[in-house]
């Protein structure tokens, strides 16, 4: 009987093991297919003009030129492009996670009146498509003597209907004893806020940082409508200046710019991983 169980549990174990070596190889063969775009996009940055369309397409370059990247440098003001990109979307970032963990505390943990018709309100701003108002927005902008510089493509995102909204939801999930205990011991509700409720809602606060530099790095929308130096150019405006005349431009170039262009998004999503995994425990604590 004993020899059964010991033949069955190695058997089991046999299985179990094959099972996985299977899944590893097939997520391997998924994420290898997934990054096969970005890698057909470093080999060419790396290419002749003249290879960019060669028919059959070669997956590597026959020379490696990598002066392709510092033509990019040499040849346009990538790196203010650059610099602006970054001081766009950090103070986006940091005031938008800054007002929307404040706004979500207060809907989800304070008592007023007309918290819900003041939530709905601004809920409905989901509802409209930024295309709608942005002549409106224009207007304000130029009244207001900040077109064509940084601060038009800060102001209008500081605040952000979806950030409030979803940071909402999951701060109403935590239970109000972490709250009632912390008020017997004295602490005001700005500490509430800062000390308890902010970092037990880390998780959601990544997704929308990440979710919202994201979409701030790639906001070519914006900088077309309220810039028009060339000083003031964000990455995609940087990107359309190296398509050229009627997208004319060297393609080997321009995938040399959006190389460059992801190191910072990467960087990011590296950095955030360990604290996504870290809140994610917390998250996991009831009362």
């Amino acid at each position: 009987m004993r020899e059964k169980f010991i033949t069955r549990y190695r058997n089991a174990n046999k299985a179990s093991f094959w099972s996985q070596v299977v899944l590893v190889i097939v997520m391997c063969g998924v994420s290898l297919l997934m990054l096969l775009p970005f890698l057909w996009a470093f080999s060419t940055s790396l290419r002749l003009p003249a290879e960019s369309f060669d028919l059959p397409p070669s997956f590597f370059p026959t020379s490696w030129r990598w002066d392709n990247y510092a033509y990019v440098f040499t040849a346009f003001p990538f790196l203010r492009f650059f610099r602006n990109s970054i001081i766009v979307t950090f103070f986006i970032s940091a005031f938008q996670i800054l007002f929307s963990t404040m706004a979500a505390f207060a809907f989800a943990k304070l008592r007023f009146r007309g918290k819900n018709l003041i939530f709905v309100y601004i809920l409905s701003g989901l509802m409209l498509p930024y295309q709608s108002y942005v002549i409106a927005q224009f207007f304000i902008i130029n009244k207001m003597g900040i077109y064509n510089t940084l601060i038009a493509l800060i102001l209008p995102y500081l605040a952000n209907p979806f950030g409030i909204f979803l940071l909402r939801q999951h701060m109403a999930s935590i239970p109000d004893s972490y709250m009632e205990a912390a008020i017997i011991d004295g602490c005001s509700k700005w500490r509430i806020y800062w000390n308890i409720i902010v970092p037990m809602s880390t998780s959601s606060i990544a997704v929308v940082v990440f979710m919202k530099f994201i979409e701030q790095w790639n906001n070519f929308f914006a900088a077309l409508i309220y810039i028009n130096s060339e000083i003031y150019y964000t990455l995609p405006m940087g990107m359309k200046t190296l398509q050229g005349f009627r997208s004319a431009g060297n393609l080997a170039h321009i995938l040399a710019g959006v190389m460059i262009s992801l190191i910072v998004p990467t960087i990011v999503y590296a950095w955030g991983q360990k604290y996504l995994l870290k809140s994610v425990a917390l998250s996991g604590l009831k009362s």
